[in-house]
């Protein structure tokens, strides 16, 4: 375990660095496997904010750090944990992860957290509360994956503009010239195309700052990882409203209308599924509303941690 120097914490654009400097503290976390979870830590108050794949989430809202802990987890094979080959230890993908968050929990000695995930892993944070609900304060749900994948939602809640089959047209050019460049260099134009698909407005596509980590061995192997393990273990998924019954704390799900990676039309389900939900619409914003439009989301985010609903937050009663 270790301390880096004082910092501010930049957080998301439009948002106020902390306004006292603080040290951040890392380290490794031993999964029950042995699988080694890198964390960072900032803040020393309580509650604990857990900020899931911290490597590339955790600048953008170490902010929150003003009135809690936040700590960032990179997840099993992502970012800063290590890197992992063995089948094995990588073949229950997101049904692992949330395993790994109860290690971390009691590693660290925290009582309850506030879990914070985004995309894929905003799933993950359920799958956690259905096994220890009483570990868990509050839930922030960004731009997640839909309780099913299975359900087709109507075009008004997926934003179909052609921009999705652009992208897979540019990933196939991608991959048949792949042979000419290093595996950094593919990373790197990887994520040059994920930028703008990842936003509404092209020009917002420089702000994602934080993303590209193409220097990290977990990263570069990131598709394959992907392709045979976790979205196979989210495919498996299909939580109903029974499952959800159990998970009555507070969650608070944050989507952009124009969402092309997550439809938005799954955050409303989100929303109307689970007991205590309140959905936080960001118009003209697609899979990172904190980025395209962080004076919707900063303040929001703020309150509900802090223990109420945010103005805007609204509860669904129907897709």
């Amino acid at each position: 375990m270790g301390l880096q120097e004082h910092r501010e914490a930049e957080g998301p654009l439009g948002a106020s660095p902390i306004s006292v400097s603080k040290r951040r503290e890392q380290g490794h976390v031993a999964a029950t496997d042995g699988a080694r979870l890198f964390f960072e830590r900032v803040g020393d108050g309580e509650p604990t904010l857990l900020v899931l794949n911290g490597f590339y989430l955790f600048d953008d809202f170490s902010y929150l750090a003003e009135r809690r802990t936040v700590i960032g987890l990179d997840l099993r094979n992502r970012g800063r944990s290590q890197a992992l080959h063995d089948a094995a230890a990588l073949a229950r993908g997101v049904q692992q992860d949330a395993d790994d968050i109860e290690v971390v929990r009691r590693h660290l000695g925290i009582e309850a957290l506030d879990l914070l995930a985004h995309s894929y892993a905003g799933l993950i944070p359920v799958l956690y509360a259905k096994r220890h609900p009483s570990r868990v304060r509050r839930i922030v749900q960004i731009s997640p994956m839909p309780p099913d994948g299975a359900r087709v939602y109507p075009p008004h809640l997926t934003n179909p503009d052609g921009e999705l089959e652009r992208f897979v047209s540019e990933v196939g050019k991608l991959r048949e010239r792949e042979h000419a460049l290093s595996p950094p260099e593919r990373c790197r134009e990887f994520w040059g195309l994920l930028r703008r698909l990842y936003v509404f407005d092209p020009m917002d596509a420089p702000k994602i700052r934080h993303w590209e980590v193409c220097h990290l061995a977990t990263e570069l192997s990131f598709m394959r990882y992907w392709s045979e393990f976790l979205l196979p273990s989210l495919e498996r998924l299909a939580f109903t409203e029974e499952e959800l019954s159990g998970v009555t704390m507070p969650v608070l799900v944050i989507h952009g209308t124009r969402d092309r990676s997550a439809a938005y039309g799954g955050g409303r389900d989100w929303a109307l599924r689970l007991p205590d939900a309140r959905l936080l619409t960001v118009e003209n914003a697609a899979h990172a509303p904190w980025i395209e439009a962080s004076e919707k989301v900063v303040v929001p985010l703020r309150d509900f941690l802090d223990g109420t609903w945010p103005e805007g937050a609204e509860p669904v009663d129907a897709l």
